[in-house]
């Protein structure tokens, strides 16, 4: 979610040039389907459909307003219509102008073929976690059976299709970079939000959030502020359709972000939380402990395992 000092500080620029080009009325438009396509899920979902039905669309519409917003503010000249296409419906990132450079104007990893062939184990690893050994857990601990199904779906998802999808539009000269980079490798907490766990998110937060108010409200305010609406975005999709639970993710990433700023203080920087094993160590324990107000039990319950019996992962 936060870079280091000196990829924040170009990245400001960068994106103050960008706000000066962006009429008013290209942002309010840009604004726009965020705000109306979860505001219509929320009025008009029918209350008779299944709470993961009502999950996934909250979160499916509150990621199409962003993937919109991203696009609509991001001026490439140039670039051809099947790079526009492929940024919207074919690729989960946040970063439009990556995406849609010309390869003359970006440098792109090759994706090699142990990285192919890693994607796919983290793929099937995913799938076996989620229909596999889900099923060996004894029917009473259904918070155990939701959470190794919760983690089948991350690595399904995150760490394996979108991966693929990575490989794939960088086998055809596009950059778009894997949004997830060895997250458990990270030495500090800034390191896992800011450049290992999920890039797209941190992308969109940075733009939107952490360049127009750190001016106004410095690190601090800025970084309390972005934390507290991310975690505010997660009760919205967790807590809602769960009907409970609420408050538990908006605390979970405001911890977050107080951490954050503890390892960054004259403190975490004399005991070494920005760096090293204790660095890990403090960042391990930052995400595991609080982990459970995330993904609470009543979302477990009432989301994950209906979500799992509906496709046959469980009985």
């Amino acid at each position: 979610m936060l870079r280091n000092t000196a990829v924040e500080s170009q990245s400001i620029r960068e994106e103050e040039q960008v706000a000066r080009r962006c009429s008013r009325l290209g942002c309010v438009h840009g604004w726009a389907p965020l705000i109306l396509l979860p505001g219509s899920v929320l009025l008009w979902f029918p209350e008779d459909l299944p709470a993961w039905s009502f999950m996934w669309m909250l979160s499916f519409s509150i990621y199409a307003g962003c993937k919109w917003l991203t696009w609509r503010r991001t001026s490439i000249e140039g670039a051809p219509l099947w790079k526009h296409a492929g940024f919207l419906l074919a690729w989960p990132g946040m970063d439009a102008g990556a995406f849609l450079k010309s390869p003359a104007y970006s440098k792109i990893d090759p994706c090699r073929a142990q990285e192919w062939l890693f994607a796919w184990f983290q793929f099937a690893v995913g799938l076996c976690l989620f229909w596999g050994v889900s099923r060996l857990v004894p029917p009473r601990y259904p918070l155990m059976v939701g959470w190794i199904g919760m983690i089948g779906i991350v690595m399904t998802l995150h760490f394996g299709l979108f991966r693929l999808l990575s490989c794939g539009w960088r086998s055809l000269n596009v950059n778009a970079r894997p949004l997830m980079d060895r997250p458990l490798a990270s030495a500090s907490i800034s390191e896992f939000w800011g450049v290992r766990w999920n890039t797209a998110f941190r992308d969109l937060t940075h733009r939107f959030l952490f360049v127009p108010l750190f001016p106004r409200c410095g690190v601090w305010g800025t970084t309390l502020i972005a934390f507290l609406i991310s975690g505010l975005v997660h009760d919205l999709v967790i807590s809602v359709p769960a009907q409970g639970g609420y408050g538990g993710p908006t605390l979970f990433f405001l911890i977050q972000g107080i951490a954050i700023l503890i390892s960054r203080s004259r403190f975490g920087r004399k005991v070494g939380l920005r760096h090293g094993f204790t660095g890990w160590c403090f960042a391990m324990l930052v995400l595991l402990l609080p982990a459970a107000i995330l993904f609470h039990p009543a979302f477990v319950e009432t989301v994950i395992i209906p979500f799992m019996k509906t496709l046959g992962a469980i009985a």
